[in-house]
């Protein structure tokens, strides 16, 4: 590590009177991975947008390579040498790879009437190649899959020159192996004297891959430190201001109650093959599996949003026929998706907006007209009960952490009645602070007479909550434990089983 990349001297920034950042400062060096960690609303995210020239600070100053800049603008950031590659990947499925590197720069490589396709290939392999990228620049953005997607982020980054990568939640969405492949080439850019600021709530990775960790709480500063002398409890209790401490479940099945949901024979596609199982009221139930198992088909086609081809579903005992969501909610059933901000909820909306949306008709007066003051005092009671920080139910969803935005789409379902709640990869994207407080709300839910379904990929996560858990293996149910059994051991093997 040699000269600072960056200086961030006393940023301040506020959002209609609330201090998101509050005199913070942060640097980053020539070949360094230096990872920025926090809880959801920490401010990392604000400093990081302010970094890349999409917010604005209100004081402070920054150095990029020892000079003074403004960063007025995202063009202004990136002439810096500065590229963010976003959890949310940025990229046309329906353009190539080298088109996708190109995207914005095509005049460097086009006569007046035409793109030079083959120069913009060459030019593509030649990045790719410089980090060992092994990507066909010539096949679509479509075809290729997550982790490929990230490399062509990074390729992306790489053909503006820039000299500071900044990566948001890299490893999301990625298999083992393909962290494996993501951390080589971050090393190879760290030897190019790169400047990587790696944001993660996975704190496990930051030992395998980061050089320096900086810690935010509440807009501030809290401290900076090598990497060699921390550990992941040191740091948990900086992000969050005091201890986590593991509670294991505590079941009582004598307060379980009648069967809530059956599932027979239930078959859809390869993804979804001959499924039955049945939960019942006050219960935790976990799927665990591998990528592509087929846990989130199944939930899918329970809450019609997949079509079955066969079987059989009960709720409450009744044969039910659920052929959309509209059906699944009108039958008490509720998904809460992986894909939050896709498939759960509409961030440009206020919070009690959102709320309402699964049961607007709760909300009508004289069987048209909405009312917006009910829809208020609906949110606000929700808030309350669910404990969402937030300065009013009218705050758009956009500006609240993860942890708020997931307990937004928790109230949104119990708000519709629903009493069986399937929360799919509940914590993803939320640190460790606020996933302490989603699992306790998880467990409250389950004590006030809801059936929980859980599908987590962190085994820690189905051990923590779950009273049971069945495993998936290329779309079949491959086995069951309880809570007295469940290890990872037993989950992974039951889980690369090939069922039969």
């Amino acid at each position: 590590m040699d000269k600072n990349l960056v200086e961030m001297k006393n940023i301040s920034k506020a959002f209609f009177g609330v201090q998101a950042l509050d005199n913070v400062s942060f640097e980053l060096s020539s070949g360094e991975v230096h990872a920025l960690v926090g809880e959801n609303g920490a401010g990392k995210s604000t400093l990081m947008k302010i970094l890349t020239g999409i917010y604005q600070k209100d004081s402070g100053e920054v150095f990029v390579d020892g000079h003074k800049q403004k960063l007025n603008s995202v063009r202004e950031s990136m002439q810096a040498g500065i590229s963010m590659i976003h959890q949310e990947l940025n990229l046309v499925n329906h353009l190539t790879v080298a088109q996708n590197i190109f995207i914005g720069k095509e005049s460097e490589y086009s006569s007046p009437f035409y793109l030079n396709d083959n120069k913009i290939n060459q030019k593509a392999k030649e990045i790719c190649s410089e980090i060992g990228i092994d990507i066909d620049p010539k096949i679509l953005v479509s075809e290729l899959t997550v982790a490929k997607q990230q490399m062509v982020e990074i390729a992306k980054a790489l053909s503006t020159d820039s000299k500071i990568i900044i990566m948001d939640e890299p490893t999301a969405s990625l298999t083992n192996e393909e962290i494996k492949d993501l951390f080589t080439v971050i090393k190879r850019l760290r030897k190019q004297n790169k400047g990587i600021i790696y944001i993660s709530h996975k704190l496990e990775e930051l030992f395998q891959i980061a050089d320096r960790v900086s810690v935010m709480r509440d807009g501030v500063m809290v401290d900076s430190f090598p990497i060699d002398q921390a550990n992941e409890d040191m740091i948990i209790q900086k992000m969050v201001g005091r201890e986590i401490k593991i509670k294991p479940p505590i079941f009582d099945e004598s307060q379980f109650g009648d069967t809530a949901l059956a599932v027979t024979n239930l078959t859809s596609g390869n993804l979804v093959r001959d499924i039955t199982f049945s939960i019942r009221y006050g219960e935790i139930v976990g799927f665990a599996g591998l990528v592509g198992a087929g846990r989130s088909e199944t939930m899918k086609v329970i809450f019609g949003a997949d079509q079955k081809d066969s079987g059989e579903i009960k709720v409450n005992g009744q044969v039910v026929k659920i052929n959309n969501p509209y059906d699944a909610v009108n039958n008490g059933v509720a998904y809460l998706s992986e894909d939050r901000k896709t498939e759960g909820v509409i961030t440009t909306l206020p919070i009690y907006e959102n709320i309402s949306l699964p049961k607007l008709k709760d909300f009508l007066d004289l069987g048209f007209l909405l009312n917006e003051k009910k829809e208020i005092k609906n949110a606000e009671k929700m808030i309350e009960m669910l404990d969402v920080r937030t300065p009013s139910p009218s705050q758009l969803l956009q500006y609240l952490s993860g942890g708020n935005q997931q307990k937004v789409v928790v109230a949104k379902w119990l708000s519709s009645g629903a009493k069986i709640l399937i929360f799919d990869e509940p914590t993803r994207g939320i640190d460790v602070g606020a996933k302490d407080q989603i699992y306790d709300l998880v467990q409250e839910l389950a004590k006030d007479g809801n059936a929980i379904i859980v599908i987590s990929s962190e085994m820690q996560e189905i051990m923590r909550l779950c009273n049971r858990v069945l495993v998936m293996a290329e779309g079949r149910i491959t086995g069951e434990l309880d809570s007295k059994d469940i290890s990872q051991e037993k989950i992974m093997s039951l889980a690369v089983n090939r069922a039969n």
